[in-house]
This record gives C-alpha cells, sequence and structure tokens, in this order.
C-alpha cells in the first residue's frame, strides 16, 4: 500500500527517523546478538524465533526480541506491505477507540510514540486539536515504526503448516521466492483475530453466497447503492459496516440485534490499568475465569461517534431483539428471517466476530489434539455454560501452548501465542493497544529464557573459555598460562 505525505510532513518524519536513530543507539539498540547457531535436520541454520503475522502484535513482539538481542528471527505475513491487519482492509471505523495518547508499539521509546509521529506533521497545536487517532494514521504509524526501528519484515509470504521436528518446530513457508522449508527453535502465532481461530458465520451462510458477507470481507457497498442493506451484530464492527454503507449510498440499513439493547459499559476499558494488564496471568484459574467470562458475557457497546455516524441518515434502523434465523437466496438479493418477519434486502453483513479455537486452524493439524484449552481446566457445568471460553488455549508463563497429557507432545511448547487467544490467560495483552507494549516484553523475556536455559551448557563453555585483558596495560597482567588459583 502506497502512502503518501506532502513536503512538510515528509521533512518532520525524515527528521523524527534520524531522532529514533539516535534514541535507539543512546539505548544500545541492537545490543549484541547472544544467541548460539544450530543446525536443522536439512543441514540449514535453525531460526531462534519465526514471527507467523506482522501487523500490530506480529511487529512489536519482533521488536521486543530484537531489543534482547535476539536477532536470528523472520518475520512473516501473508499481505502485501501496508494490508497487514485490519487498518487498511476491512476495518471500517473513522478513528481508533482507544484514547490518543496509549502507547505500545513504540516499547518506552518517546520519538517512536503516536504522539512523536503525528507532531512531526502536525505540530503541538495539531496534537492539541486532535481528538481521536484516525484509522489510517495508525496504520501510516505503525509502518513509520517498522521502518524506523528496523524491523524486518518478509511481505506476501504465508505460512501453509507447522510440525514438530525432534526439538524443533517444522514450517512450511510460500513467498514470492515459491515454497521453502524452515526450522526454528520457536514460533509466535501473532496472526490476528482471524488466527486466533477462525471468522464466526451464521450456520446458514451458504444460502446468500455473493450476496451474504462477512465484516471482514472486502465489500464494494457502492454496489447496492439505491437498496436495502442487513447487518447483524451490536458490536463496533457491525456499526462502522451499517455507516460505510450508509456513507457509500445505501440508503436503507437495518441493524438487526438479538439483545433487547445495545451493552451499555465497556468492562475492558475498566480492565486497562497497569495493575490488571501485569497481574491478572499470575490469577489463579478460577479468578481469571471469572474475571474474563463477566466481561464477555457484559459485551461492549460500539463507540458512540460510530453510532453518530449511522443515526444521521434517515434510512438507518435497528431491530433490537431479533436476530437472524436464516437467510435464503432471492432473485434479486436475499430475504432475511427472523422469529418476527421476513425482510427483502439486495445484501447483508455478519459482524459476528472471530472465533477463538486453535484447533481449528489448518497450520496447527498436527499438534490438533494435544492443545490444552480452559474448557479443560474448569467445571464441565462453566465450560458448557460459556463455550466460547473455554476454547480458548490454556497458555504458560510464556503464552506457550501447553500439552493435553503431560509428555505426549513435547514440541508443543514451541508455540507461543501472540493475538486475541492470550486473553484468557494473560488478559487483552495481544490484541487491544494499552496491554501491547506489556504483552510483547513478557513474549520476549520468556522468549530469552527459554533460549538460553536450551543452549546454559553451550554458554557456560564459553565463559570458560572467554578472555578479556582488562590488567593488560598494567603491570600486573598475567597471561592465562602463567595463572594460579
Amino acid at each position: 500500500m502506497d502512502i503518501h505525505h506532502d513536503d512538510a510532513a515528509v521533512k518532520g518524519l525524515d527528521g523524527l527517523a534520524a531522532e529514533v536513530r539516535r534514541d535507539l543507539a543512546r539505548l544500545n539498540h541492537p545490543p549484541a546478538a547472544w544467541t548460539l547457531p544450530a543446525e536443522g535436520p536439512d543441514g540449514r541454520p535453525v531460526l531462534d524465533v519465526l514471527v507467523v503475522g506482522a501487523g500490530m502484535c506480529g511487529q512489536t513482539a519482533a521488536f521486543a526480541l530484537l531489543r534482547e538481542g535476539v536477532a536470528n528471527i523472520r518475520v512473516i505475513d501473508r499481505a502485501p506491505r501496508g494490508a497487514e491487519g485490519p487498518w487498511g482492509t476491512f476495518a471500517r471505523m473513522e478513528t481508533l477507540r482507544s484514547p490518543k495518547h496509549l502507547t505500545g508499539p513504540d516499547l518506552g521509546v518517546p520519538s517512536l510514540t503516536f504522539r512523536a509521529w503525528f507532531e512531526a506533521q502536525h505540530g503541538a497545536a495539531g496534537w492539541r486539536d486532535l481528538y481521536k487517532v484516525p484509522r489510517l494514521d495508525w496504520l501510516r504509524y505503525l509502518l513509520f515504526v517498522r521502518d524506523a526501528a528496523g524491523i524486518p519484515v518478509e511481505s506476501d509470504t504465508a505460512l501453509a503448516r507447522l510440525w514438530p521436528a525432534g526439538g524443533l518446530i517444522g514450517a512450511a513457508l510460500d513467498g514470492p521466492a515459491g515454497p521453502e522449508t524452515v526450522h526454528a527453535r520457536k514460533v509466535v502465532l501473532a496472526c490476528g483475530r482471524d488466527g486466533s481461530g477462525g471468522r464466526r458465520m451464521p450456520g446458514f451462510a451458504a444460502a446468500g453466497t455473493g450476496r451474504l458477507f462477512h465484516a471482514s470481507d472486502p465489500i464494494d457497498f457502492a454496489r447496492f447503492r439505491g437498496g436495502r442493506l442487513a447487518v447483524l451484530g451490536a458490536s463496533a464492527s457491525a456499526v462502522d459496516n451499517a455507516a460505510a454503507a450508509l456513507e457509500a449510498g445505501v440508503p436503507d440499513v437495518t441493524l438487526f440485534v438479538r439483545r433487547p439493547h445495545f451493552p451499555q459499559v465497556n468492562k475492558s476499558k475498566w480492565a486497562s490499568f497497569p495493575g490488571f494488564l501485569r497481574g491478572y496471568a499470575a490469577l489463579d484459574d478460577r479468578q481469571r475465569w471469572a474475571f474474563t467470562t463477566f466481561m464477555m458475557e457484559e459485551g461492549t457497546p460500539p463507540p458512540h461517534e460510530s453510532v453518530l455516524r449511522c443515526t444521521r441518515h434517515p434510512g438507518f434502523r435497528i431491530r433490537f431483539g431479533e436476530g437472524w434465523t436464516g437467510v435464503r437466496a432471492a432473485p434479486d438479493g436475499l430475504v432475511v428471517e427472523t422469529a418476527r418477519g421476513r425482510y427483502p434486502v439486495e445484501a447483508a453483513v455478519a459482524a459476528a466476530g472471530f472465533e477463538v479455537d486453535l484447533v481449528r486452524r489448518p497450520e496447527l493439524a498436527a499438534f490438533r489434539d494435544a492443545v490444552l484449552t480452559w474448557g479443560e481446566r474448569v467445571p464441565a457445568a462453566q465450560a458448557e455454560a460459556h463455550p466460547e471460553a473455554a476454547r480458548f488455549p490454556y497458555l504458560g508463563d510464556g503464552m506457550q501452548m501447553l500439552e493435553r497429557v503431560p509428555g505426549a507432545a513435547p514440541d508443543l511448547a514451541r508455540l507461543h501465542v501472540f493475538n486475541w487467544g492470550v486473553t484468557m490467560s494473560h488478559g487483552a495483552l495481544a490484541g487491544d493497544i494499552p496491554g501491547l507494549g506489556i504483552g510483547a516484553t513478557r513474549l520476549a523475556q520468556a522468549l530469552v529464557r527459554d533460549l538460553f536455559v536450551a543452549d546454559a551448557d553451550r554458554h557456560f563453555a564459553r565463559m570458560q573459555a572467554h578472555e578479556d585483558d582488562e590488567l593488560g596495560p598494567t603491570g600486573f597482567f598475567v597471561p592465562r598460562e602463567a595463572r594460579r588459583r
């Protein structure tokens, strides 16, 4: 995706990039690489970490690893540059719902904050007058961080499958140069909401092929200008899709909401303070289950800005307490069916979100039967009452997958989750901006720990062989062979 700026903005960003380089140099970034080389079963060098996904979470995880001196990594994304994640693709909000001052992708480097990026182009007055972060500005900012921090990303490179490889993870990739196989000590799954399991669609979705969309589909709303559109859902995505349709000239848009009214309180907003974000993972299973299932049951209201985008159009209406029971094809469109009636429309959008169900991911087929889930950690009645929560993977302290049967799949713990799938085990540290920096740092430190421990004997030998002639310039230097203990 090409990102254009005017001359003043380009000059400001060039100056900021130079400031970033100075700040990183002052922080001794990148530090010396310290991991030790290894050879895979194919005789090729082994990666220390393969990061799958280069959106907001993947690039921040990679940055955190580089900050820790782990440089033997590859970061891949199946999308072209600028199309990673939702920001430039299926996200349809005007602004982020988060406050403009939040940090995360910067990992504590002031010149890499969104504020620094924005002020470099619009000055302090522009920052003062900014209400919230425009969606495409967030995309541009993430690309600036990537380039300024030197985060290597291989675009147009997809992961086909993973498999255990005797103390390593094998990975089949398909990129611009064609298929290849790599081996890694660790794999970070940072594939976004879709990569947590898959898109959620009503069971009758096939009936509307060609006119029934998921909210994450590319949709040319102008194609239905002059007609009627139905949207299912009460989420921000549902309301933003309705707004995008209205703004594209669709005069009649109906939002169908199963609940009797919108959720009214964003409980996850309360849970964005450091104590919760840092301390949640230390709670016992009962407490973590209670916190997160409560937030999930309460739901999240759509931002008021999104609702107001819709209500300024006279053709917008909401039918509360009326979910879809079916969708069938009609000669000129679809018929949406509910318990209360039948509604002919030209097209329909299901804003049903994404499933968290890692075992359904095709690239994880080799590990499918081994993954421990939360449903196996709580009483059966609770798992049945909260089936969505029950499907979340039960992760270790470093966001690593754990085995259902100890010892049955020892390489499984080499897979680390850094997408929405971490939420039940660690809180919203990989998806929501407030927890991103905490999550990426926690993940990187766990990977560093594991990589060092695995090679501790080799490091010990290197320490024994290490020489540093500190006293060489003095009269007290003793050559190695002449030293006595």
